[in-house]
């Protein structure tokens, strides 16, 4: 029996270990928007605090919510809007007081870089040779919400509904103009900049909602996450932002 009863403990004992995070890592999750330039921040960060290994998770800001939710091994939590990290807040993830906007973005509509007709507004978009239209799924990724809200505003959502195709994230829109899979796609500013030899801007797409980024510690986190933070609002994390294009809070 005490045979039995040490095997099991131990059993217990290494799939525990399994789950924990090691000493030193500290763990992102971060819209897909800002892969490039919070990769660089990551660096700089590592740098100033060489003990601590920074991992980063990036992809849908509803989709981060949801892992967060399930118990993903999180420290700190970046969102494409506000929606999203109003739902981390709701179900008390996140610690309020931390919670702060880091970044601002816009929106444009793409279309491969070798396109001869360019469309120049959204009337274009209904004509016959545009035909497939990619965006963020609006029930998950804000790019799509807000491109939507946008297209609904406008008038123009019916049309264009018709002719969309739905994305996991706003980097997979990005990657589905850059190939000439799709005619036309709505992604920031900041994901086109990035692909200025596969991509073009054809016009810029009003919000009535400002695009903003917020961060937040994950309730019961560590300082080493606050010290993320504060470098994601320091002028060297700022500075790093504005290289990939983003505005300043």
């Amino acid at each position: 029996m005490l045979s039995f009863l040490n095997r099991w403990l131990c059993t217990v004992g290494l799939m525990a270990c399994s789950f924990m995070v090691p000493a030193g890592q500290l763990t992102v999750s971060a819209a897909a928007s800002l892969t490039d330039a919070f990769k660089e921040i990551g660096r700089a960060f590592e740098v100033q605090h060489p003990d601590t290994d920074v991992r980063f998770n990036f992809g849908a800001s509803d989709a981060l919510v949801q892992q967060l939710a399930a118990g993903a091994p999180i420290d700190l939590l970046a969102t494409a809007d506000q929606d999203s990290m109003d739902k981390a807040a709701a179900q008390k993830l996140i610690e309020p007081a931390t919670r702060t906007n880091f970044a601002r973005n816009t929106l444009v509509a793409i279309v491969p870089a070798d396109r001869e007709v360019v469309p120049q507004g959204l009337p274009d978009l209904e004509r016959d040779d545009i035909t497939r239209i990619a965006l963020g799924n609006p029930a998950s990724v804000p790019a799509g919400r807000y491109a939507r809200d946008a297209l609904e505003r406008g008038g123009r959502w019916p049309a264009i509904e018709a002719k969309a195709i739905y994305t996991q994230n706003v980097r997979q829109a990005l990657d589905y103009v850059a190939r000439a899979e799709v005619d036309v796609a709505f992604v920031y500013a900041t994901d086109a900049a990035i692909r200025k030899d596969q991509v073009r801007v054809a016009f810029p797409l009003a919000t009535e909602v400002p695009i903003t980024y917020p961060i937040a510690v994950i309730a019961g986190k560590s300082a080493e996450a606050r010290r993320f933070l504060d470098y994601v609002l320091s002028p060297p994390g700022q500075a790093s932002l504005a290289g990939y294009g983003f505005l300043p809070p």
